[in-house]
């Protein structure tokens, strides 16, 4: 086949070739992650059938070239072959399934892929110029480069999701195989979905997104609902899928119960109740949300404390989605519940049984380490552990599972005398050793408050902050302007590192802000009026700059009118030459006079007179 494309690789790159093979593995086993339009693929178990028929069809210059000579008219016997069935997020093919035959050349350093679709019925055609090849070479001595060579580019198909366009294969892929095969490095986490059947929990996920997307509308909580929604569709699709091959295994019809333990916003709950399976969420706080799932959806106000009276004999699985502090005790509580009980757990914060988790391997990640800890104490409490890794967005997307013990029923009072011995090291290691409330295994345990308590710097006394601004202030204003001044001669001042603001506070003021999430960093931003912290550097803020304030990397929406001149400007009370702006173009007060209540709380006040 023709060359058409050629990226260089940089000069003595050490990586290859293992970094080349590491990379079409990406690509061959995981093509969503750049084709977004994919749900990913399926690749056979058993392919010899898929084989052949896709071999009748070849092209014959194709065969010939298949099974004929390499370099110096040596055979090929380093092919290896298998198919792959493409999965869309979207259902564009019908009943037609869309596969690859994908050839690896281990000699010729080359990988071949022969796209062919399968109707229902099992009728095969290939689709003869779209095959592809993507080949490792050495362009000059010691200078490797990656070269795309197809059949022709003149009746080349695309749709751009099991067909992608020729230009994107040069533009984008082979760029980032590129990239990944010079990053060349073994993952520490599993594959994503790698438990399940990938098709099977597309058509379940896109089912379950139309159907619960309305709620992105409606969400009343704080909390992103973008995020929230799709992650916990996310999750019970994953659940869902797993509990029906669950079913299949055991030749069982009657769906699964489970109790949702720190259950948060219950739209878990909500969702696993509305397929059919009984089962209720615990957490220690109700959310606004939970009145508007209606009867079906059990949900309980409660603290949760490991012990006699949080197990759950009945029940079939534990479910633990972001649980924090309970997380590490869903697989005991899961194991002394009963011999069938079955638990999934999400890790996300990292604590132990007792408290905070305390690292112990600083050569792993903290996150590694956390689920090796999770995955230890699922071993001791009897379970055989599996990991997989959820497509959900969030950076903490591995969990755990235990679907069955690694010892028998009769073994049960050998088992539990080992979970309570390693609880035992667990708190005589831990570093908060004081009782907490609780009772028999769960002593020393304590849960989160059942008020949410607010840590981010908004209820702190005024006086400390106004101090901490006006020192902070102060030393900026002493430093040296490291830019020019952007007009005039208003006096800005330079810029510190947060480590040197908080060197200029007193211990108790950084013992207070210590306890606030985000401590000192978030009271400065939280005073965005005086001060703009960016790339960990604090500067006095120009008002002058004209720069839109940013949240959460949108663009702020325009101030509205009932929030101008509802406070005091910083600037004209404490700068040394007061504001840079005029009275008229500044948002905030210019003396007493021109300070007016918000709209918000006159609208408050005139609430609680009605």
């Amino acid at each position: 086949m023709p060359k058409q494309f050629e990226i260089s690789f940089p000069a003595e790159c050490e990586s290859l070739p293992d970094g080349f093979w590491s990379a079409m593995d990406v690509w061959i086993k995981k093509p969503h992650v750049v084709n977004k339009r994919l749900c990913g693929v399926q690749e056979a178990e058993s392919v010899d059938g898929d084989e052949e028929k896709a071999l009748r069809l070849l092209p014959q210059d194709f065969v010939v070239w298949l099974n004929g000579s390499g370099s110096h008219g040596t055979h090929r016997t380093c092919l290896s072959s298998h198919v792959r069935t493409f999965i869309p997020k979207d259902n564009i093919y019908g009943t037609c399934k869309q596969k690859e035959l994908v050839v690896k050349d281990l000699d010729g350093l080359q990988v071949t892929f022969v796209p062919f679709e399968e109707a229902e019925a099992g009728q095969a055609s290939v689709r003869k110029d779209n095959i592809y090849s993507i080949k490792l070479c050495l362009v000059d001595s010691g200078q490797w480069a990656l070269e795309l060579h197809v059949r022709t580019a003149e009746t080349w198909y695309w749709d751009g999701v099991a067909y992608p366009k020729l230009a994107w294969l040069a533009s984008d892929l082979l760029p980032k195989l590129l990239r990944w095969a010079v990053a060349s490095k073994t993952s520490y986490f599993p594959n994503t979905l790698s438990l399940l059947p990938i098709e099977k929990y597309s058509l379940v996920y896109r089912r379950l997104k139309d159907k619960y997307k309305a709620m992105v509308k409606v969400w009343p909580e704080v909390t992103d609902p973008e995020k929230f929604v799709y992650e916990d569709v996310a999750i019970a699709t994953y659940l869902l899928v797993l509990w029906s091959e669950e079913r299949a295994e055991r030749d069982v019809d009657a769906r699964q119960s489970f109790v949702d333990l720190g259950c948060g916003n219950g739209l878990l709950v909500h969702i696993l109740a509305n397929e059919g399976h009984p089962g209720k969420g615990i957490d220690v706080r109700k959310r606004k949300i939970w009145d508007m799932y209606g009867p079906d959806t059990v949900l309980q106000e409660e603290a949760i404390t490991p012990g006699e009276n949080f197990l759950f004999p009945e029940t079939d699985w534990l479910i633990g989605n972001h649980s924090d502090e309970l997380t590490p005790w869903i697989p005991v509580i899961a194991a002394r519940s009963s011999y069938s009980c079955r638990y999934f757990v999400l890790p996300c914060c990292f604590y132990d049984f007792f408290g905070k988790y305390r690292r112990r391997e600083s050569q792993k990640s903290q996150y590694r380490e956390y689920i090796n800890f999770i995955g230890e104490v699922s071993r001791v409490s009897g379970f055989h552990t599996l990991e997989d890794c959820l497509r959900i967005p969030s950076t903490k997307r591995v969990c755990l599972l235990g679907k069955r013990r690694m010892y028998e029923a009769s073994e049960e009072a050998r088992a539990e005398d080992e979970r309570a011995g390693y609880i035992r090291s667990r708190r005589m290691s831990s570093e908060d050793d004081d009782e907490g409330p609780g009772g028999g295994w769960g002593t020393g345990f304590r849960p989160r408050e059942r008020v949410e308590v607010v840590r981010n710097c908004m209820a702190l006394s005024r006086d400390l902050v106004d101090g901490v601004v006006l020192r902070v202030a102060e030393a900026l204003l002493g430093v040296s302007d490291e830019r020019r001044q952007s007009s005039g001669d208003w006096k800005r001042g330079g810029s510190l590192c947060i480590g040197e603001v908080a060197a200029l506070l007193h211990q108790d003021t950084l013992k207070q802000l210590k306890n606030e999430c985000g401590g000192l960093q978030t009271l400065l931003k939280n005073n965005h009026q005086v001060f703009q912290v960016e790339g960990g550097r604090v500067r006095i803020r120009d008002w002058r700059d004209g720069k839109p304030l940013r949240t959460r990397g949108k663009r702020r929406a325009e101030v509205s009118p009932g929030a101008l001149k509802t406070r005091p400007c910083w600037f004209d009370r404490h700068h040394p030459q007061g504001c840079p702006l005029q009275a008229e173009k500044c948002t905030f007060a210019h003396g007493f006079e021109e300070l007016r209540a918000s709209t918000r709380a006159v609208r408050n006040k005139t609430n609680e007179h009605l």
